[in-house]
């Protein structure tokens, strides 16, 4: 990667095309009616999204070459299934479509076994979720799912947990001007007994922070709320909230 030039199973990402929301639209319709040319125009102007999508995978010895074109047959998927009549963006269809797919590529790849029926409970769940999402243009609840499987709804938890790749800590979830959240960011921690804040007698180094900056180190450290419930409760957005916790944090070890 350099001078923002990706290459890609042999794609240089840095000239794939942007398509505008209308143009999607239009050639999703030529698609339903069996425009070949329609489609591959549809799959290139997509491209973008998937290598989007394939960078929450990364740091985990995958190749990205492979993590790539399973995302898109993922985003093919996505194009086939897409209902351009119930008025959802494609990118907010397509997107779980394409973590899906790269899901069950490494869940076929994890060396961790998995008894055969519960790994099969969890493939006829996936192929559920992904017909109620085709027919419903939204993610199902994991009780209708066991309703349409016609199994306890515990069975479906457990058989789709065991065969879920494991996500990092520090595997980022959100970003917003640079400021990046981590799935750490998001983990609340109710226990005071292994509190990293509370126990520690900082009344002097906090003096200089201000207002907001000491309620969110005490929501997040104290109450042991996740920074989007801090973000509910003082009224700004969890990147902003990030942010400011970092900057006090620097503040306090300064």
């Amino acid at each position: 990667m350099y001078n923002n030039k990706v290459v890609i199973c042999g794609v240089d990402t840095s000239r794939l095309p942007l398509l505008k929301e209308n143009e999607k639209k239009e050639l999703l319709k030529k698609v339903k009616d069996g425009d070949k040319k329609a489609r591959e125009e549809l799959i290139n102007g997509n491209l973008r999204l998937v290598l989007s999508v394939i960078q929450k995978f990364t740091g985990r010895g995958e190749n990205l070459d492979d993590l790539f074109q399973i995302g898109c047959i993922g985003l093919m998927k996505a194009i086939d299934n897409f209902d351009v009549s119930h008025g959802v963006k494609f990118s907010t269809y397509a997107v779980p479509m394409i973590i899906g797919e790269i899901r069950r590529y490494l869940r076929d790849n994890n060396p961790i076994r998995v008894s055969r029926s519960i790994k099969d409970t969890a493939y006829r769940a996936m192929q559920v979720r992904e017909r109620l999402m085709s027919k419903n243009q939204s993610e199902p609840t994991v009780s209708e799912i066991a309703a349409e499987l016609n199994i306890p709804r515990s069975e479906v938890v457990i058989a789709l947990e065991s065969v879920v790749d494991p996500i990092s800590l520090y595997d980022p979830v959100y970003s917003d001007g640079g400021d990046t959240i981590y799935v750490l960011d998001q983990v609340g921690d109710n226990n005071d007994d292994n509190n990293l804040l509370g126990e520690i007698a900082l009344k002097e180094a906090i003096k200089n922070l201000s207002e907001r900056e000491k309620t969110i180190l005490s929501l997040r450290f104290m109450a042991g709320k996740t920074q989007m419930e801090v973000s509910e409760e003082i009224g700004i957005s969890q990147a902003q909230v990030s942010r400011l916790e970092k900057c006090a944090l620097k503040k306090i070890k300064g």
